[in-house]
């Protein structure tokens, strides 16, 4: 295999495959990223056994010593991509002889690295009689980046690792919880006519949101049984699905709210860091006292000696209730809502906050829900 190609562009597709290439891998093969030729296309590949990333380059390949040498060579991704980005935008002449040797030669230089036979790279899955849905790219990243937050850490919780879709005739539903905060993000373009209900694991949507981040056209979504692909393009990311049954999350949504809280997002949401730095380090808890034209944010810290409180003002319908929050928890929920005002709806000190924007945006509807922490005593 030989050809010549910019190094920007070589660069650039070889980014996007590394994504899947694991740090520390049981197999050393699996450090590597395949080149394989295929006509005057080259073929770009890695997987860590669970994701997959496939892209495509146009090449034009060139005989070697009267041959095409090697078809396919695995080529220590590492190495490879560090030479690569400390290179000025120039051509590349890439190099793979029978023996697996990759060199890649520059007018300034000359570069050589041992790659592996290419046949012994895994091969990635093919997905059959997949469901095909399209949709644009910009609104798979936007609510991927508004439930990653919420995804679990928990190994002992497998289901609420990844994200879960749900996708409905009327509109699509993409969700995630951790137990103590819950997103729900609604789609009206995310359709298909049979329902349809998966779990994509958090480092595959994390890698489709990054690669969608400069995408301005549709993204084709293939669901199959066991798999997933994002096809966005030259590009696609498989993924093995999480096995999972997800829980029944609309169960756990209040629904008869009757205090409801409107207040100005970046000013609650300022206040809230302000004060949680005031927070035990053992609660991390911040009290919320509702009144009629304001709220008060407190915190303290017994052990330290510190305490912090502010006040601001609000709308608030319904009875005066002191509630207790998570100060990190609260930060990131009201962090990735849009809107210039924020709708907090309870229904006791107990129970979870509903946290809404006063804004929707078209075709969407975000809410998200936090679990509250005991305080003391509720007044």
């Amino acid at each position: 295999m030989r050809f010549t190609v910019n190094s920007t562009d070589l660069l650039k597709a070889l980014t996007t495959v590394a994504g899947a290439v694991p740090s520390k891998a049981t197999m050393p093969i699996l450090e590597c990223i395949l080149f394989e030729a295929s006509g005057e296309t080259l073929l770009l590949k890695a997987t860590d056994l669970e994701i997959s990333i496939a892209e495509r380059l146009a090449v034009r390949m060139e005989p070697q010593n009267g041959t095409l040498g090697a078809r396919r060579v695995a080529v220590p991704a590492r190495r490879l991509l560090e030479t690569l980005r400390a290179l000025p935008d120039q051509p590349v002449q890439f190099a793979a002889d029978e023996s697996f040797t990759v060199t890649l030669t520059t007018e300034q230089g000359h570069y050589k690295m041992v790659g592996f036979d290419g046949a012994d790279y895994p091969a990635l899955p093919e997905l059959e009689e997949a469901h095909m849905i399209s949709i644009e790219a910009q609104l798979i990243r936007r609510a991927i980046q508004k439930t990653a937050f919420a995804v679990s850490k928990d190994a002992l919780r497998p289901a609420m690792m990844g994200i879960f879709f749900q996708i409905l005739p009327e509109e699509g539903r993409v969700v995630s919880t951790d137990g103590h905060r819950l997103v729900r993000f609604r789609l009206r373009e995310l359709t298909y006519p049979k329902p349809l209900a998966f779990i994509v694991p958090e480092k595959a949507t994390t890698l489709v949101a990054r690669l969608a981040a400069h995408a301005d056209g549709s993204l084709t979504l293939r669901v199959g049984e066991r798999h997933v692909a994002f096809d966005l393009g030259s590009a696609r990311i498989l993924s093995r699905l999480i096995d999972e049954v997800y829980p029944n999350y609309e169960a756990v949504i209040p629904l008869e709210n009757d205090r409801r809280l409107t207040v100005d997002r970046n000013a609650f949401l300022a206040a809230v860091k302000r004060v949680g730095l005031y927070a035990s380090t053992t609660t991390n808890q911040v009290r919320l006292r509702l009144e009629k034209n304001h709220v008060e944010i407190a915190a303290e810290d017994i052990e330290r000696a510190s305490e912090a409180y502010e006040r601001i003002p609000c709308a608030y319908e319904g009875e005066p209730m002191v509630i207790g929050f998570n100060a990190s928890y609260l930060t990131e929920v009201v962090g990735n809502v849009d809107s210039d005002e924020v709708v907090l709806e309870f229904s006791s000190p107990n129970r979870a906050g509903v946290v809404t924007p006063h804004d929707q945006a078209e075709g969407e509807d975000l809410l998200m829900l936090i679990m509250p922490v005991m305080l003391n005593t509720y007044a």
